[in-house]
C-alpha cells in the first residue's frame, strides 16, 4: 500500500516520549525514499504514453501516485523536522556535550547539525551581556536559592568558584555551591542536588 512506510516513520517518533531520541531509522528512510523514486518513474512513463497516444484514462492514476508522491515527502520532512527539533531540546537540557547513548541514536548529519547549532548559539550568548558573555542555558527553572547542597556522583577533579577557592569534586563528597556553578554538572549527571 502507498505511503505506510512514511506513515510509520511519523507514527515511530510520535510513540517515544518528548525528550527522548529514538534510533534514526536509516532503513525505513531509504525505504521511503525507495517508493518515492518507483512513483515518480511510474508517473514518467505514463505522462509520457498519454501525451504520445492522448489516453486521458491515466491521469487518476497519475494523480493518484502524484498526491502519493506529496505525502510521502511530507512524513520525511516531518520526520527530519522532528527529530532536529528533539535534538535542539537535548542542547538545552543537556548543554554542549551529549551523552554518549543519546549520540549513538543520530546520523552524521545530525551529529554535524548538533555541533553547527551548538556554535551558534556559543556565538550568541557571547554576543550579550555588554561584551561579557551570558550563560542562557543556566536556570532553566527559576532558583530558589543562590547556594544548593551537592553531592558529587562521580571523580570530577577540581572545579573553581567565582572568589578562587578551588574545590576538589571526588565521589560522595558533599559541597555547598553557587547554582550557577553547579546546575550544568547537575544536568550532566555529574552532581546530585540534595534535599535539605
Amino acid at each position: 500500500m502507498f505511503c505506510e512506510k512514511a506513515v510509520e516513520l511519523v507514527r515511530e517518533l510520535q510513540r517515544m516520549n518528548d525528550g527522548q531520541l529514538p534510533a534514526f531509522n536509516e532503513d525505513g528512510l531509504r525505504q521511503v525514499l525507495q517508493e518515492m523514486e518507483n512513483l515518480y518513474e511510474q508517473n514518467q512513463a505514463d505522462v509520457n504514453d498519454a501525451r504520445t497516444s492522448s489516453r486521458s484514462d491515466l491521469i487518476p492514476s497519475i494523480k493518484l501516485r502524484h498526491c502519493c508522491l506529496l505525502r510521502n515527502q511530507r512524513c520525511v520532512v516531518a520526520y527530519a523536522y522532528d527529530r532536529l527539533l528533539r535534538i535542539r531540546a537535548l542542547r538545552w537540557e543537556y548543554g554542549s556535550v551529549l551523552p554518549a547513548n543519546v549520540r549513538f541514536h543520530m546520523c552524521a548529519e545530525e551529529v554535524q547539525w548538533f555541533s553547527q547549532y551548538k556554535k551558534s548559539l556559543s556565538s550568541f550568548m557571547r554576543s550579550i551581556g555588554a561584551g561579557e558573555g551570558l550563560d542562557i542555558t543556566q536556570d532553566m527553572q527559576p532558583p530558589k536559592s543562590l547556594y544548593v547542597q551537592v553531592r558529587c556522583l562521580q571523580d570530577q577533579g577540581e572545579l573553581e568558584v567565582d572568589d578562587g577557592t578551588v574545590i576538589l569534586l571526588k565521589k560522595n563528597s558533599q559541597h555547598f555551591l553557587p547554582r550557577w556553578k553547579c546546575e550544568q554538572l547537575i544536568r550532566q549527571g555529574v552532581l546530585e542536588h540534595v534535599e535539605s
